[in-house]
């Protein structure tokens, strides 16, 4: 899943500078996720942005597995 953007967003475009491929333009609001496919899901617009209002949801082949010890 690209990032998504909640209200706390204040389109200083941190995220879009930051990206290393570019798949964040700016938008009127908001940036805009041009090219979803191409994300690397590396975080950096997330960890770069001042005011949390990005959100990354990994796909689950990126999620780490733990594994439940029952005691």
């Amino acid at each position: 899943m690209p990032p998504t953007f909640n209200d706390n967003c204040i389109t200083c475009f941190k995220c879009v500078e930051i990206c290393p491929t570019d798949i964040l333009q700016k938008g009127e609001k908001k940036p805009v996720v041009a090219y979803p496919e191409e994300c690397w899901h590396c975080g950096a617009c997330m960890m770069d942005c001042p005011t949390k209002a990005i959100r990354i949801n990994l796909p689950l082949w990126l999620r780490p597995l733990t594994k439940r010890v029952k005691k």
